[in-house]
């Protein structure tokens, strides 16, 4: 199974990165795509790429580091994904989820840095990782105005939520979409209208990716400890189960789902 989506170059894995690398391949997991959310994580992600080989990077700039950017910041991570272990350009979108540790980036900021690295991504011929929250709209018009931008197929949605006519409308652009640890969790999420046990339902296999969004999102049972990406076999029993398909038919399809989005038979 592959781990479309981590921060092993976060604070929370500095200690043991390497330890957590091996039990997951160790644990069945076949590659790990490390994502940067700004320009120094961008470059640990790539770092820690050159250094395993089942390892790889996104590199990219979160919509809450837009207003944090310092002038030549599109350059910099234009050369850092020129590296040949950079599979994509990411975590990059929209976001109006005010968190307590980070308010509201002004939402025309946010726009400019999405666009600008859009326009990257299709420059270097590399798909999206989109970060979407609360901002569906504003990001799907983007993308819709930049559809001449977008590659075949032009990426995943990291994380998924939001309605089902949201997804459908993702689906109907080719993107690909990911699914988390939250999987396992009761309820709806804050601002969310639908569950994402009917997301899942309403996505077809041929277009679900796994990914764990480690240290976040820890599925149960293990919620309340760190995530690693070990863990996503175990989103992945849950998902294979929402959908009802044997596991391995699940990790055959979702592997293949992600080689192709970000070519990693080539890398």
């Amino acid at each position: 199974m592959i781990d479309a989506h981590c921060h092993l170059n976060f604070h929370a894995f500095e200690k043991d990165y390497d330890a957590v690398i091996k039990d997951a391949l160790k644990a069945g997991v076949t590659k790990i795509i490390n994502v940067g959310t700004k320009i120094d994580s961008s470059a640990k992600a790539v770092e820690l790429a050159q250094k395993h080989d089942n390892l790889y990077a996104i590199v990219g700039v979160h919509p809450h580091h837009a207003d944090k950017l310092e002038e030549g910041w599109i350059k910099q991570l234009e050369k850092l994904a020129k590296n040949a272990k950079v599979v994509g350009i990411g975590e990059i979108g929209m976001d109006f989820y005010s968190y307590k540790s980070n308010a509201i980036v002004d939402p025309q900021l946010q726009k400019d840095v999405f666009i600008k690295q859009i326009e990257l991504a299709f420059k270097l011929k590399l798909p999206l990782q989109i970060h979407n929250r609360h901002a569906a709209k504003e990001i799907l018009d983007i993308l819709i105005n930049h559809k001449s931008y977008l590659l075949n197929p032009p990426g995943m949605f990291h994380c998924f939520a939001g309605s089902i006519e949201i997804l459908r409308k993702v689906l109907d652009l080719g993107f690909y979409v990911g699914f988390d640890g939250n999987i396992t969790y009761k309820g709806i999420a804050p601002g969310e209208t639908t569950s994402l046990l009917d997301l899942v339902k309403h996505t077809p296999l041929d277009r679900i990716v796994t990914e764990t969004d480690s240290p976040f999102l820890t599925p149960e049972p293990k919620r309340g400890s760190r995530n690693v990406p070990s863990y996503v076999i175990i989103t992945g029993k849950a998902l294979a189960k929402i959908k009802g398909v044997d596991l391995e038919v699940f990790e055959a399809k979702t592997t293949e789902n992600a080689r192709t989005i970000f070519k990693l038979d080539t890398k």
